[in-house]
């Protein structure tokens, strides 16, 4: 940085001109404060609020899949959330070898039909093999000696699609707190330098999770594009500008059915109601008739949880037993 001249120094630079002489000037010793360069080639597209909110999504990803690799491998499994960085693609491709094996995750969001550019997700090859031998009921708990050019079999490749097709379905309960979004294996690619299926220079981020087993540690890295979070980023805060929209008490409302609408209820049709006496019960035999005192076309209520909701009429759909429901029972 060129140093700056006081007005002092200014003042005693002209007169030592005028006079045809020199002048001393003084320098600061202070240092200079150091500023990181900005890369305008590589500006930052995604904020540090949404980058929490990734890492909030796959430190809840890593607790659940976590259960599902102990029952699976019959082992104690830790996998973290190691790093979360935004990168160009090619800087994630670069880093890929030819022996390498990628995995294409289809991602379906609410209210979009048309296809979103996929999910890429990259395992270690030591730590797959070492989960397939355990899948198959090896009791090691070391790593596999392998070269660095190891080439999967197709046996293993069924093993390996197996393996992470339960490990992607998690993906959904893992942002479910967010938006509904469905995630399931695409395919699996063994060529990963010939896959074209995201721009060379588009902004993508890297979430690397570390996972060790027993002795065994690995890594997954999964490459979420840009315009895929974008248009995730979008549904999100289109879902918080309609909730914060509302009343205070319409909120309320809809947070208490939203917790409500997924719950188990018991639904319980009554044809009718009949009194016999245990030894009319205890001569009961296959092919008896029951008078119900009712007849065959009336009403049956429909109890839900023990509480008659309901009144509708016998009937069959799709060749089996069902109630179409005529009127709500505080109607009739």
């Amino acid at each position: 940085m060129a140093e700056v001249l006081s007005q002092s120094q200014i003042d005693a630079l002209l007169s030592s001109m005028q006079a045809g002489g020199d002048v001393e000037t003084t320098t600061s010793d202070a240092p200079e404060d150091n500023y990181r360069k900005y890369d305008f080639y590589s500006p930052k597209k995604f904020t540090k609020d949404r980058l929490k909110i990734l890492q909030g999504v796959y430190e809840g990803y890593c607790r659940t899949i976590t259960a599902r690799l102990n029952s699976m491998m019959r082992m104690g499994c830790e996998l973290s959330v190691d790093s979360i960085e935004e990168q160009r693609y090619y800087e994630f491709i670069n880093a890929i070898t030819d022996n390498d094996v990628l995995t294409l995750i289809n991602v379906t969001l609410p209210g979009s039909q048309a296809e979103s550019t996929p999910i890429i997700l990259h395992a270690t090859t030591q730590m797959m093999l070492f989960m397939m031998d355990r899948m198959l009921g090896s009791v090691n708990e070391k790593a596999p000696n392998i070269s660095y050019a190891y080439n999967y079999t197709s046996i293993e490749l069924q093993l390996y699609e197996s393996i992470l097709s339960k490990l992607i379905e998690a993906m959904s309960e893992s942002w479910q707190n967010y938006l509904d979004a469905r995630f399931s294996l695409l395919r699996v690619e063994k060529n990963p330098t010939l896959m074209q299926v995201i721009g060379i220079d588009e902004t993508v981020i890297i979430v690397g999770l570390n996972i060790e087993m027993g002795e065994v540690s690995g890594r997954f890295s999964i490459c979420l594009p840009g315009t895929l979070l974008t248009s995730i980023f979008n549904i999100i805060a289109r879902s918080n500008v309609s909730d914060a929209m509302l009343p205070r008490n319409e909120r309320d409302s809809q947070e208490i059915m939203d917790s409500v609408r997924d719950s188990d209820m018991e639904i319980l049709a009554e044809l009718g109601q009949v009194q016999l006496s245990l030894r009319d019960i205890y001569y009961l035999h296959v092919g008896d008739v029951i008078n119900l005192a009712k007849p065959k076309d009336s009403d049956v209520t429909l109890y839900v949880e023990g509480e008659p909701w309901f009144l509708g009429k016998m009937g069959t759909h799709k060749n089996k037993m069902a109630v179409k429901i005529d009127s709500v029972w505080q109607d009739a």
